[in-house]
């Protein structure tokens, strides 16, 4: 049975070493470079392609007591609040897929992964950077930041958007700025005026920026995301940090969504503190991986946040590797090449989709606004089964089934 160390304790990483121990792996190894782990104070979506693996891994009550359930998607105006489209989620979503749409605060989702690897002995490892790989004696060695090793019998690197794995196997990539700036925010859903966030995903679409809001940690919290194109003003500042981390100060983004409707206001006044990053858009890798190593989620298909499948793809990459290394256990560097033969299509159109998603939002030209209004309004009104047939291709995936 193989040695397996992972780099990188996100939800990628956790999620892998889950699917590997279901799949029979016993000597599975987490290595995250934080000196604790601990989730993002950031919101997430997870349609049915994602949260059918996470139950698949045994993880159904546990979601179930921290997630929130959005019942519809809803498409805005971005100041006059007109309903441009909609479509069901809740139990509709459900039955039509098998599997729930879960909202989520990333640092619950975080801790039930976490909690869910602790108690299947895996071993998890805290304050360890990885710096580079090499092969020793047979197995591929993992070099730290504090001068200690470990050697595997495979490595996956999950090390996010600034993989440390994928630079050494391929080289430093350059990313693209994309003169996208994202504000991400969060509020107590007790401090804003009873109804003004509805139970939908609500997505407000306005020249060159976008707003999304929705309910996170059993409706406890709203958490909100705001994308401003701001190229020139980024490249003015010196500004174009790719960290969810950076603190904004909040007079910026309010600045930023001054002219739009008024609930968008009240929401960001009530946050206590706002975080921004800059976008960075990246074009599909064209391998994944070399020998016995290889690439899962941000580490080898990041994306622009527009579709809100970013951690979705990880999730999917993870059970799909685990049933690689299961099945192709003797000969790890021809699975992995399956491995990446089978998910690069689709995460390859997944990142290609955000990235047109993302210039739709954003339209300012009145007439392109129009058509695009026009589409997608009489598609929501007057053919909902068509309109919802778009997204089976994403929704309806089951990596879990098996690889046809």
């Amino acid at each position: 049975m193989q040695s397996i160390g992972i780099v990188g304790g996100g939800i990628g990483g956790l999620t892998l070493a889950l699917a590997c121990r279901q799949a029979g792996f016993k000597d599975i190894y987490v290595y995250e470079q934080a000196s604790h782990i601990e989730g993002l104070g950031a919101g997430i979506q997870l349609s049915p392609n994602a949260s059918r693996v996470l139950i698949a891994l045994g993880l159904k009550n546990a979601l179930t007591g921290v997630a929130s359930y959005p019942q519809a998607v809803h498409l805005r105006a971005w100041q006059s609040g007109y309903l441009v489209a909609q479509r069901p989620l809740g139990q509709f979503s459900e039955d039509r897929y098998g599997f729930p749409y879960y909202h989520l605060h990333r640092a619950d989702l975080h801790q039930v992964l976490l909690d869910a690897a602790l108690a299947n002995q895996v071993t998890i490892a805290t304050g360890k950077t990885c710096l580079s790989l090499d092969t020793h004696q047979g197995k591929e060695r993992i070099n730290f930041a504090d001068g200690s090793d470990a050697a595997h019998d495979v490595v996956i690197g999950c090390d996010g958007i600034h993989s440390a794995v994928r630079k050494t196997l391929f080289g430093a990539d350059e990313p693209r700025f994309t003169g996208h700036v994202a504000w991400r925010g969060m509020v107590k859903a007790d401090r804003l005026p009873k109804g003004l966030i509805s139970s939908a995903v609500t997505a407000w679409m306005g020249p060159k920026k976008h707003f999304v809001h929705y309910y996170v940690s059993r409706g406890e919290l709203v958490n909100f995301v705001g994308v401003v194109e701001a190229a020139e003003e980024a490249q003015k500042d010196s500004w174009s940090e790719e960290s969810w981390r950076r603190s904004g100060d909040k007079a910026e983004i309010v600045e930023d969504f001054r002219d739009w409707h008024p609930s968008i206001a009240t929401l960001i006044n009530a946050a206590d503190q706002c975080f921004k990053w800059a976008l960075y858009d990246r074009d599909p890798l064209a391998n994944w991986s070399a020998g016995r190593v290889t690439l899962l989620g941000d580490a080898c298909h990041p994306m622009l946040p527009y579709m809100a499948q970013g951690a979705a793809m990880a999730i999917e990459d993870a059970w799909v590797l685990s049933r690689m290394l299961e099945n192709w256990e003797d000969e790890t560097a021809k699975g992995f090449l399956e491995y990446e033969r089978y998910r690069r299509p689709r995460t390859s159109k997944v990142q290609l989709g955000s990235r047109a998603q993302g210039q739709q939002f954003h339209l300012s030209d009145k007439w392109k606004v129009l058509k695009r209004n026009l589409r997608l309004g009489f598609g929501s009104r007057f053919l909902p089964d068509v309109a919802m047939q778009q997204l089976d291709w994403l929704h309806g995936y089951d990596c879990v089934k098996g690889f046809d």
